[in-house]
């Protein structure tokens, strides 16, 4: 016959505390006007530092005020648009909202609360209108220092909201916490033109400054990143 245990009662008690305690504390609307709810961001921080130890720069580039599309590299599975969003949020002491989430659950909405958008150009323009600042990815590539393509289709979210464009270099260990996010300045378009080719054309200038950004990271470029980790170290 199975035997019941029981615990004692002060240790059941200061058990339940602890969970409710918190919840007890969370506000009833805590969230924004797109889902991210500040309180939830803050309460991960510890966990998210435990994983990266993000080195931040370039925040002086970023508008004080008023919305920006900020492009950031993507290695294959490095998580680079997460962390960097966060870590640059953290920073700047502005919500900076990150591209991608998927529209499913339970993972869609959870990224929603953390500041995650739907991969989607209208989605992206609302936002910029709103004076808010996206992160967008490039393509993902196998290579720590290589600038994928920019999805040019949400570059153009910017060109029509008006917004200024700002590359953003990232680099992250593979087998430790050490990471990096660096803001560059202000893409300007070479012509002003409008029309698809303008945000065509946009697109590549980013791609370009991004790949000189990461080529001046310097250190030795494997392709294996915690080998160009170390060799930088």
């Amino acid at each position: 016959m199975a035997e019941l245990i029981q615990f004692p009662r002060r240790v059941a008690a200061a058990a339940t505390n602890a969970l409710v305690e918190p919840l007890r504390n969370w506000p009833a609307h805590s969230v924004d006007d797109y889902g991210r709810d500040p309180h939830l961001v803050r309460a991960l921080m510890p966990a998210v530092r435990a994983r990266w130890d993000v080195s931040v720069g370039g925040l002086q580039h970023l508008p004080v005020r008023g919305g920006a599309l900020l492009v950031c590299n993507s290695r294959r599975w490095a998580l680079s648009g997460i962390y960097a969003s966060l870590a640059l949020s953290e920073a700047s002491g502005r919500p900076v909202r990150f591209v991608g989430r998927p529209d499913i659950a339970p993972i869609g909405p959870f990224m929603r609360r953390i500041g995650g958008l739907l991969d989607r150009p209208d989605e992206v323009l609302g936002a910029l209108r709103n004076h808010e600042l996206v992160l967008i990815t490039t393509a993902s590539t196998s290579h720590p220092r290589h600038a994928g393509t920019v999805p040019h289709l949400l570059v153009g979210a910017a060109v029509m909201a008006g917004v200024p464009v700002f590359p953003v270099a990232s680099m992250s260990s593979a087998v430790g916490r050490a990471a990096r996010a660096e803001v560059g300045p202000q893409v300007r378009p070479r012509k002003k033109r409008r029309g698809p080719l303008a945000e065509v054309e946009l697109a590549e200038q980013t791609q370009h400054h991004l790949q000189r950004m990461l080529d001046g990271f310097g250190g030795v470029q494997t392709g294996v990143a915690p080998l160009d980790w170390l060799a930088e170290g």
